[in-house]
């Protein structure tokens, strides 16, 4: 009895969670963080005041909570785009298209790339995205670096760099750029990184024709 309590219990506990991530992202994304007060929180959740305080310290514990969910969706999309047997060169190359699709979400690009930078900073903001975005292109480019398909460069600094040309991609492309267009010129960058043909009309590993 104790056990089925236990779990009754933390299956609620769950739904309540659950419910606040939901009815915060909706009224964050609506309004923006600052705009969005407590009271309505709750009662978009259809909750009580004290079961908000109860899974979260303060309204920026769960507008993390909802920064963290958003990101653990965006690497998951990334993951099922890019299986363990696709070529790594490749494997960049979708898991890029995977981030821009996952971005288009309504409201997400100004969660993650507007609203979280100001709220969270900087350094918590990279955390999170070393857990999931940033974690899955760190090791698709070294993935591709260790196969030849890629020149050998300071692994931080390069997924640091294409993860701020991709974010900028996300936002140009909400803002009304055109997708094909930054999705060119985002896979010219990642050419620019393979390595030199070795011959005259050759292709450098793992290169492919862009035609």
């Amino acid at each position: 009895m104790q056990q089925t309590d236990r779990r009754t219990n933390r299956d609620r506990s769950d739904r309540t969670q659950a419910a606040l991530i939901a009815a915060a992202r909706g009224l964050f994304i609506e309004r923006g963080y600052a705009e969005t007060g407590t009271p309505e929180l709750v009662a978009a959740a259809g909750v009580t005041r004290g079961a908000l305080y109860h899974h979260f310290a303060d309204k920026q514990a769960l507008f993390q909570a909802v920064i963290e969910a958003e990101a653990a969706a965006v690497a998951e999309e990334i993951e099922r785009a890019t299986p363990a047997d696709l070529p790594p060169l490749e494997a960049l190359m979708e898991g890029g298209d995977a981030f821009l699709q996952a971005m288009a979400v309504p409201g997400r690009t100004r969660l993650l790339l507007v609203e979280a930078p100001a709220v969270l900073g900087r350094e918590r903001l990279d955390e999170i995205d070393a857990r999931h975005g940033g974690r899955t292109l760190r090791e698709g480019l070294a993935a591709a670096m260790a196969a030849g398909a890629l020149r050998p460069l300071p692994l931080d600094a390069a997924a640091w760099l294409l993860g701020a040309a991709y974010d900028r991609a996300a936002l140009a492309i909400v803002g009304g750029a055109d997708p094909a267009e930054c999705r060119a010129v985002l896979a010219a960058l990642v050419d620019g990184l393979t390595p030199p043909p070795s011959a005259p009309g050759a292709t450098g590993p793992g290169r492919r024709s862009r035609s």
